[in-house]
């Protein structure tokens, strides 16, 4: 797919971690250009290197077409939403505050691709993992008749945690998955946070993730689920149940799952159907899209965060260890890259399948 232009993309809370992240990512992106930066009023005014001083997390520099850009105050919609196409958003708010702001955006005629949660049970908003339920976006036709627009809605992408195992269960949708335990142990850049922030995450473990274990889930399920009468309906099953930890780990969530099916499959067949996996995103070679989105490691030690989470540039999932378990039929771990695949990253595929299917377009 050729665009006439790039189109101009403005991101909103672009001085945190996961606005930090849409910067790096949209660098030299073939099809968008980052032509505006958005973030809280006390940011406003100074450049984006001068507001992010020395909080840049990013492995690489801060892109030199964007460090120079006057950040805008994201309170100012009209202003803000004048210079752009569309917006990703990352801003950090209350939930309330958030689900207003993004509403705002769309009814300026502004696309919104959120990483934000506040939107993820709006029953006519979708919430996307491009490879799992396209078919979601759908329902964005009966969003803008709610909205009163023509071009503007919202869409977002899943939580970071449920990366690393429910693309395995899509997979194996046919066997009947029925009841699913998992335990995630996620790094400390999904709180917004490094080492130097954090230090007394060192060698430490928090049992505790404040919402993650409700989200893991009930999530899942909306992917899953079905457009009813104009809203997304979740599915009932499998029932899942988890448990969140916070682990001494910079980037990567990693799951350890158990799971029951209805149609008890052999091993080689999970595997197959792991390796054989392909989405809209690869079927359109989508930029942002990885070749493979998940591989299955023979290893028994494997996926390990430190060689696996920069899989397919972090787009990719790693699945290994599974095997047969004692009190579940089948038992494995995942591993995804939480602030690549399971934030930012997720957000620009879903903005790159909403460009290739006409929904965000030039103004």
């Amino acid at each position: 797919m050729e665009l006439k232009r790039k189109l101009k993309v403005g991101v909103l809370g672009a001085t945190g971690m996961v606005g930090q992240r849409f910067i790096a990512l949209l660098e030299n992106h073939p099809w968008y250009e980052v032509v505006a930066v958005a973030a809280s009023p006390r940011s406003a005014g100074k450049t984006y290197a001068q507001a992010v001083g020395d909080r840049w997390k990013m492995d690489s520099p801060i892109p030199g077409a964007v460090k120079d850009l006057v950040v805008m105050n994201v309170n100012e919609v009209e202003k803000v939403a004048s210079f752009v196409d569309f917006v990703f958003s990352a801003v950090d708010m209350t939930k309330e505050e958030i689900m207003a702001i993004e509403e705002a955006y769309a009814k300026t005629e502004t696309p919104v691709v959120s990483n934000n949660s506040a939107h993820r049970w709006t029953p006519d908003v979708p919430m996307v993992v491009p490879e799992i339920n396209p078919e979601h976006f759908e329902v964005i036709a009966f969003q803008r008749k709610r909205l009163g627009t023509k071009k503007g809605f919202i869409a977002v992408k899943p939580n970071c945690s449920i990366q690393s195992y429910a693309p395995a269960l899509t997979a194996w949708r046919e066997f009947e998955p029925y009841e699913v335990v998992a335990t995630t142990y996620q790094a400390i850049s999904g709180a917004g946070k490094t080492f130097q922030d954090w230090p007394e995450m060192k060698g430490n473990l928090i049992p505790y993730i404040g919402g993650e274990e409700e989200k893991s889930e009930q999530e899942p399920l909306r992917l899953w689920g079905k457009i009813e009468n104009g809203v997304i309906v979740k599915a009932k099953e499998p029932v899942i149940t988890c448990q969140c930890l916070r682990v001494p780990v910079l980037n990567g969530h990693t799951a350890a799952a158990f799971v029951k099916f209805r149609k008890k499959p052999a091993k080689e067949q999970l595997i197959e159907k792991l390796q054989q996996f392909k989405g809209l995103p690869q079927k359109l070679g989508l930029p942002s899209a990885p070749e493979q989105f998940m591989r299955y490691m023979e290893e028994d030690n494997r996926p390990q965060v430190s060689l696996d989470v920069d899989f397919e540039r972090g787009m990719g999932i790693s699945i290994g260890r599974l095997r047969e378990d004692t009190v579940y039929d089948y038992k494995f771990v995942g591993l995804s890259h939480n602030t690549v695949r399971g934030a930012a990253g997720g957000a620009v595929l879903c903005a790159e399948l909403l460009t290739a299917q006409g929904y965000i377009e030039a103004k």
